[in-house]
């Protein structure tokens, strides 16, 4: 009689019924079910916030700009500057001493006394610029000694104008500051050959067109002069032929043509 083969009473743990193979022996038990993760390693998705701009771009953005801005500033100056040259055509004005005459001198170790006869010519080359000058103080030096002062009236100088100026330069009697060193005076007053340069010191004012400038101070300097001291009650006059006479570099009034 054939044997049979009972079933286990007990089921399996997870209600189903066990497959048997054919030879009779329990087949391996399968693993559980489990739930997939797709990339389950991969951090959470977070929003990042919008990138921050550093410090250093957007102080080189700035200082981009404003350098554009300043070229161009710069090329529109040089643009006006050239339509105000075409227009205008400036050309600073000239001075020159056409006369110089000493009828006085004299020097002591504590006093000098000077009288000078001053005649200056100016003239304005332009044709569309006035000079609106205040009035221009006078001075005389010898070395680094004042010998004489004076002034000229204020004047206008109108385009294309040339203007005499006559004055009185003199010192009476004025005392001879301490420390100063009039050795160098001395001996010019004994070689009978005194060198001289005159100071001019003024404010002037510029109208071009229908513009005004505000009024800027100017100095002229008249130098290369050189004088014999008259004797008894002659006068002496100074060779002016080749005195030359500049405006202060220092002190400008508009940017002037050569």
């Amino acid at each position: 009689m054939a044997e049979r083969v009972y079933p286990s009473a007990k089921p399996p743990a997870n209600g189903t019924a066990a497959a048997t193979t054919t030879n009779g022996a329990a087949p391996a038990a399968f693993p559980a079910n489990k739930a997939q993760l797709y990339n389950a390693t991969r951090p959470a998705y977070r929003p990042q916030p919008p990138p921050r701009r550093s410090k250093r771009r957007v102080c080189c953005v700035c200082c981009l700009w404003t350098t554009v801005f300043i070229l161009i500033l710069i090329l529109l100056a040089g643009i006006a500057g050239v339509v105000f040259y075409v227009i205008y055509r400036p050309h600073r004005p000239s001075f020159s001493v056409t006369s110089l005459q000493l009828s006085k001198f004299n020097l002591t170790d504590t006093t000098l006394t000077s009288a000078f006869n001053f005649t200056l010519v100016a003239r304005n080359p332009n044709k569309k610029i006035t000079f609106f000058y205040d009035t221009i103080a006078v001075e005389i030096f010898s070395g680094d000694i004042a010998i004489g002062s004076g002034s000229f009236p204020a004047f206008t100088h109108g385009t294309e104008n040339t203007t005499t100026l006559r004055t009185v330069v003199s010192s009476s009697s004025a005392p001879i500051p301490d420390g100063t060193d009039i050795s160098p005076l001395k001996s010019s007053l004994k070689n009978k050959n005194v060198p001289l340069k005159i100071q001019l010191d003024s404010k002037v004012k510029v109208k071009v067109g229908k513009l005004n400038t505000k009024k800027l101070k100017i100095r002229v300097v008249c130098d290369g002069i050189k004088i014999t001291p008259p004797s008894g009650n002659s006068t002496a006059s100074a060779t002016t032929s080749k005195v030359k006479c500049k405006v202060d570099p220092r002190i400008k009034i508009i940017k002037w043509t050569v």
